[in-house]
């Protein structure tokens, strides 16, 4: 209903709005994108812009706050990087209806829908996930439109709220989708959207599945029996159709996955082994990704950080990965080459979804043109080789007629947008060759106007000129507007001159005016055919692309390998752990002038738990995520810092390392500790590999003994577990398991005492630690002397009394201040009567002083 209260332009922005209430309207206005109402609040509030008000009506105003137009995608990403979706309003037509122009919305931008590079970060995918979540069951689809990656999976774990955070982290998505009214328990990484719940229901998002692939079973994809599934991955694309429908053409093909593909690891281990980011940091300095990564390409990067986040359960596939790093390793004159070409690579996966939903610029165009021409050279590096290389070959396709196509279309340097001319070279449209050629000509007979006339006319004053209210006109001065010939026509009188046309220049004019324009809306619409012609061609470059992508991560692989001195890894199914001077792929690489210290995994036939003891900073907690890093590297397929090594494969890793408070839930660091320790018992199997560090000291020496003791116990006897298990403690009575359960072993933190000095040498060597070190530790931490003092004292008592008693003398030796305000024993002397003292008297008061103030009997 219209409110003839308010302004025609107020009415057709509320009908606008009233369509995307949930999403803040940018409504553009000229130059600027207005926002009002409550939107102008959040928007002057978020991105600190002055907050103004607008007249809609008779005595009525309302908040506003405007962007200027070509600095939008800055303040855009701004917005979205907090989480807000907006809703971007256009003005349409050229011409206005009733006075008004048309306006529509012709994109709504969502952390997970971003297109613009500028918002992008070029080596981590931008993923939009859909969840529907039913008892403990579970449907996943993730969905980023930048790349066309599309796959779904269903989740059945008793323990849901820890299985979805793991998947989570591991994709860490832009956004999450759910069903209103949905709440899920748990800190899940990016920000949450809500959609309706008839989105979800699964009639409808079957039935949008079908549409979008035009299929009449979804069998074909994996879904059979997989409600949930398609539930959720019906309801991403029904949300894409809101959002970004172009983006929909990217999405040929949907992969269903398991988790059972490759290897689980939870929230807290990849945290604790610090995979992708650093724990203190959160930087990619100093995780293993930034050991690996030695990718050129975008597309390489981004399959790097997915490879890192989900090592592989099968072991043809890894040895496969593992027979093309090698292959790259043996020839590095090829991998040099090939990682040549490679530096030249743009980000032809993203180039081309923009290619495919119409954002594509012409700059755009050309990367794409120098990137395909790079292709042939790439090719001809492996076209005289049989190599392990051959599968992924197989999907490069050569795209000679679409380069043949950008060569001949798109200028050699064409200006940044479509805004401007230039973009079509000559000889590729025929229309606009005409519109050029005739306007070049206009323009040439323009420009020779002037000396003409002034020869035909004898007027040597002749000026021919141009202004946006006439046009093009002949100025001549007053003197001699009577030599005029009789065609001019009178257009304009000056002071000291008058202003004439002709026909002939009118139609010249018409011409050169009429011809910018044309040239414009033909180049624009030749643009789109290419980019057109490009976009069915969309399968063949996306695959080039991912090709590419692999060749860039095996080559990186078998650089660091080749750099850093790797070896390939055995990989097995016997359930065995020998590795064999191996060294922590990142700290190896930070010491400086030092030389790591390589150290041996090797558990022997029938060893279940390695109870490792020794010093705080003797580096029993870097060994651990040794060992874990380097089982995982091989997973992976690629090769691992050791002299050898044979791994059976392992299905999941479970760490407990460190102390992570979690106050603001409720949780203290020792039951955060207990609640990821029988995480660790409920769901490890016998294939899994277990790093604990220093289990039960969140809380009393004996409960932490005990529950310590009870573990290794548990681990070593329960049937169905018996899982390869490192366990580090300062508990020393644990070393006594050895003696009484077969499978466990003691190793500790080999340590040289030398002059009362302590020298770690890093060294895990067979045997029980004896001694702690701990006050070693804390003097080399700079602990005042005092305490160190009184620390040793104590340390001989409870080893004397054997824990059970520390004397507490309440005449203890205090330092005496160099220049105390008070001191007792002068106090006592002068207090002091000499005088009356007898010889006897003054020895007995000198040795109850000796006593007081220095403990000496």
């Amino acid at each position: 209903m219209i409110d003839d209260n308010v302004t025609p332009i107020r009415q057709q922005y509320l009908e606008i709005k009233k369509q995307y209430p949930d999403a803040i309207l940018f409504f553009r206005l000229g130059d600027f994108y207005e926002t009002f109402d409550e939107d102008a609040q959040v928007t002057s509030r978020e991105l600190d812009i002055v907050l103004t008000s607008r007249n809609v009506a008779k005595g009525t105003r309302i908040p506003m706050a405007g962007i200027p137009h070509h600095a939008a995608e800055n303040y855009l990403a701004r917005l979205i990087e907090k989480g807000y979706h907006v809703a971007i309003c256009e003005q349409v037509g050229d011409q206005p209806v009733k006075g008004l122009f048309p306006r529509k919305v012709t994109r709504v931008v969502t952390p997970g829908t971003i297109l613009e590079p500028e918002l992008l970060r070029g080596d981590q995918n931008n993923y939009l996930v859909s969840l529907v979540v039913l008892d403990s069951h579970a449907g996943i689809a993730y969905v980023d439109i930048t790349t066309g990656e599309f796959s779904t999976t269903e989740l059945d774990s008793p323990d849901l709220p820890s299985s979805l955070r793991a998947e989570m982290l591991r994709l860490k998505p832009a956004e999450i989708l759910l069903a209103e009214g949905i709440h899920l328990n748990g800190d899940l990484p990016g920000h949450s959207s809500t959609w309706p719940s008839w989105r979800f229901e699964f009639a409808r998002c079957e039935e949008t599945i079908k549409s979008h692939f035009n299929v009449a079973a979804l069998d074909g994809y994996g879904l059979r029996g997989k409600p949930l599934a398609i539930r959720a991955a019906g309801a991403l694309l029904q949300y894409l159709q809101e959002t970004q429908p172009a983006a929909l053409k990217l999405l040929n093909s949907l992969s269903t996955y398991s988790l059972s593909e490759f290897m689980t690891l939870d929230a807290a281990t990849r945290r604790n082994l610090e995979l992708t980011e650093t724990i203190r940091q959160g930087d990619t300095r100093g995780s293993l990704l930034s050991v690996l990564d030695r990718t050129i390409t975008p597309m390489g990067k981004r399959l790097m950080r997915q490879w890192v986040s989900k090592p592989l359960l099968d072991i043809q596939t890894i040895t496969q990965r593992q027979d093309c790093v090698e292959y790259f390793v043996q020839n590095g004159l090829l991998r040099a080459e090939l990682r040549e070409i490679l530096s030249s690579f743009a980000d032809l996966e993203r180039l081309t979804n923009r290619v495919v939903s119409g954002s594509a610029s012409p700059r755009d165009l050309v990367a794409m043109r120098s990137t395909l021409a790079l292709i042939p050279g790439l090719a001809a590096l492996f076209s005289a080789q049989s190599s392990p290389l051959q599968t992924a070959l197989n999907q490069l396709y050569p795209l000679a007629r679409e380069l043949n196509l950008l060569q001949e279309a798109i200028q050699e340097d064409p200006p940044a947008t479509l805004q401007h001319n230039g973009i079509i070279k000559p000889g590729f449209s025929s229309e606009l060759d005409q519109i050029m050629v005739s306007s070049a000509h206009a323009r040439d007979w323009i420009s020779g106007l002037e000396v003409a006339e002034r020869e035909r006319t004898g007027i040597k004053t002749l000026k021919v000129g141009y202004n946006k209210v006439f046009g093009y006109y002949i100025e001549v001065t007053r003197a001699n507007a009577e030599s005029v010939p009789s065609e001019y026509i009178r257009k304009q009188t000056l002071v000291n001159a008058e202003r004439f046309i002709t026909p002939e220049l009118k139609e010249y004019e018409t011409l050169v005016l009429n011809a910018s324009e044309r040239i414009h809306e033909i180049e624009t619409r030749v643009f789109r055919q290419v980019c057109a012609d490009l976009a069915s061609s969309s399968e063949h470059l996306l695959s080039t692309a991912r090709t590419v992508a692999e060749l860039d991560v095996l080559a990186s692989l078998a650089e660091t390998a080749s750099l850093n001195n790797y070896i390939r890894p055995q990989i097995v199914a016997e359930p065995v752990l020998n590795i064999l001077d191996g060294r922590h792929p990142v700290v190896e690489l930070t010491l400086r002038g030092e030389r790591f210290v390589p150290n041996d995994a090797s558990f022997e036939a029938g060893e279940v738990v390695r109870v490792i003891t020794g010093p705080n900073m003797s580096g029993k907690s870097t060994y651990l995520r040794q060992v874990a890093l380097l089982v995982l590297m091989a997973q992976m397929g690629c090769f691992i810092p050791a002299r050898e090594a044979a791994i059976g494969l392992v299905d999941r890793i479970f760490t407990r390392i460190g102390a992570q408070d979690e106050i603001h839930a409720g949780q203290s660091t020792f039951m955060v500790e207990m609640i990821e320790t029988a995480n660790i018992l409920n769901h490890a199997t016998t294939r899994s590999l277990l790093i604990l560090d220093e289990v039960g000291r969140g809380t009393s020496t004996y409960d932490g003994v005990s529950i310590a003791w009870a573990m290794v116990e548990y681990l070593h006897n329960h049937p169905n577990l018996r899982a390869r298990t490192l366990f580090a403690t300062h508990y020393h009575e644990l070393t006594q398991l050895s003696d009484l359960l077969p499978g466990v072993r003691n190793y500790n933190v080999a340590v040289s005492e030398s002059e009362g000095k302590v020298i770690f040498l890093h060294k895990i060597v067979p045997g029980g630690a004896d001694r702690s070190y701990g006050i070693h530790v804390a003097q080399l931490a700079g602990m005042p002397k005092p305490v160190i003092q009184r620390a040793s004292e104590i340390l001989k008592q409870l080893e004397t009394t054997s824990g059970k008693a520390v004397r507490i003398d309440p005449q203890a030796p205090q330092q005496m201040a160099l220049f105390p305000e008070t001191n007792p024993l002068l106090e006592e002397i002068r207090k002091l009567d000499l005088n009356a003292l007898s010889p006897i008297e003054a020895l007995n008061k000198l040795y109850e002083w000796r006593k007081q103030f220095t403990g000496q009997q």
